[in-house]
């Protein structure tokens, strides 16, 4: 994934406090340790005069192999005169090391010359909390969606919208429970205000929660910004992060302003995702019918083969919850 100098320079930032805040430490436990124990400051200055003098005998010749050989097995008998005092101060042999939080690239962000797992998790991270930090997650949890602004009356063919709202609440939890990168797609349908964007958010919620890359936003942001990167006036690289995150959510998909441009990037990604077996959520108010006068059949034809339909039903939440506040705070209409 490509990645702009801004959210690699964060991500590399990180990495820069974790490791000095790892060799601090280890300065300071090797300080103590040094003042509790002084044979131990003896020791490694020992340490360092037999690697010094290993150094001086293959240039002055001679018995080099005896002379090296002697030369190890003091330094074995220094080690391990080292290690019985850590073990008497109740520390590891490698006690004085500094701690990294990555053991495997020692906090630089690479190994062998490659990108360290540690960095690329930082680097989704960053470019996730940009991507994300105009979306309210903490606003909109399931324990947050309330059942009862839906009618309990059903108009007589099937269930209440309070019963069907409560099954859709109920797949929507489970989904998040369950999410892995081979859950299935989903597409949220129904009028505005009855509750796409608030469970879109509380599965994002949990689903970032248990350690998944999670891109959320309205569809029009993010073909607005494609288009911007399209034209050279950024250089983040925000269509790979939408093909590869681990959950992609676009809300409100019919109200982007709609060009060849922007439709065709939306099958790209609808496309593209469903053949790399990725999960997206789309929420929107366009029946199928809809969806097909604006988007073709083609689009359509992938989200209805490849996506689990889920139908919102019921009155507008928002109205509703509009009304209340107007009536308990006095307000006349």
């Amino acid at each position: 994934m490509g990645y702009s100098r801004e959210v690699y320079d964060a991500a590399m930032a990180v990495l820069a406090r974790r490791k000095a805040l790892a060799e601090q430490e280890a300065e300071a436990r090797k300080s103590a340790f040094y003042q509790m124990e002084p044979r131990a400051a003896e020791i490694q200055r020992e340490l360092a005069q037999v690697g010094s003098a290993a150094g001086k005998c293959v240039v002055r010749g001679g018995d080099v192999a005896a002379a090296l050989e002697q030369l190890r097995e003091k330094s074995k008998r220094l080690q391990q005169e080292r290690d019985n005092l850590l073990r008497r101060a109740g520390l590891e042999p490698d006690g004085l090391e500094p701690r990294y939080t990555c053991r495997k690239c020692g906090d630089t962000g690479s190994v062998d010359g490659r990108m360290c797992s540690c960095l690329k998790g930082l680097l989704r991270q960053e470019s996730y909390r940009r991507l994300n930090e105009s979306s309210p997650l903490t606003l909109s949890g399931f324990e947050q969606f309330s059942l009862r602004y839906y009618p309990e009356q059903s108009d007589g063919n099937g269930p209440s919208p309070r019963e069907h709202m409560a099954g859709v609440l109920d797949k929507c939890r489970q989904y998040a429970r369950q999410f892995s990168s081979r859950s299935p797609s989903l597409l949220f349908q129904g009028r505005t205000g009855l509750g796409k964007t608030h469970l879109s958010l509380a599965i994002a919620r949990e689903v970032i929660d248990r350690g998944f890359g999670v891109l959320y936003g309205s569809t029009q942001n993010f073909m607005a910004t494609l288009e911007k990167e399209r034209f050279g006036r950024s250089d983040e690289d925000t269509n790979q992060a939408l093909l590869q995150c681990d959950l992609l959510i676009l809300d409100d998909l019919g109200t982007e302003f709609s060009t060849p441009f922007v439709t065709a990037a939306l099958y790209n990604i609808i496309n593209t995702r469903l053949m790399s077996d990725k999960p997206t959520i789309i929420s929107t108010n366009l029946s199928m019918k809809e969806l097909l006068a604006r988007y073709g059949e083609r689009m359509v034809s992938r989200m209805i083969g490849g996506y689990c339909r889920v139908v919102f039903t019921g009155r507008d939440v928002r109205q509703i919850i509009t009304m209340e506040r107007e009536k308990n705070g006095g307000i006349s209409g």
